[in-house]
């Protein structure tokens, strides 16, 4: 299992209103080149997205369903990558102060990256992943600063 944790110096409902908007990952999702289809009932229990991930002319189309949903505190999504499997994605939600502390969990559940599970994926997912949570911060942070600019 990769775990990634970030203070984000947004409070948690701020946070939560950029993870319940499915279009937005494509904003800070690290791979994602666009946002194909959102659930309109996103992020409910079942509900889906559907983007393409990828570098350059080298892409596939992702699914990530989600199984856990406990608003403002807790998303778990299956993020559906064939023919590569599937993994695990838990976000927690953590008040810290004003602020979030943002906990990353990232475990495969099926497919070959079961098989190379282990230190050397685990490291490339934790630093991804770590570019992920940096961007989901700095869009948390810029968006607060535009609602209440400081005197």
């Amino acid at each position: 299992m990769a775990r990634n944790r970030r203070l984000i110096l947004s409070p948690p409902s701020e946070v939560w209103r950029l993870l319940s908007d499915g279009h937005r990952y494509g904003e800070w999702v690290t791979g994602n080149q666009e946002v194909l289809a959102e659930d309109p009932h996103w992020p409910e229990v079942g509900s889906t997205i559907t983007f393409r991930v990828g570098i350059g002319p080298l892409t596939l189309d992702d699914k990530s369903v989600v199984r856990i949903c406990e608003p403002g505190r807790r998303l778990e999504l299956e993020a559906k990558a064939d023919p590569f499997g599937a993994a695990r994605v838990a976000m927690r939600l953590v008040p810290w102060g004003e602020h979030t502390l943002f906990v990353l969990d990232w475990h495969p559940l099926r497919g070959p990256g079961t098989r190379m599970h282990g230190l050397p994926v685990d490291y490339l997912v934790k630093v991804r992943n770590g570019m992920m949570l940096t961007k989901l911060a700095r869009i948390a942070v810029s968006e607060r600063q535009r609602v209440t600019p400081s005197s």
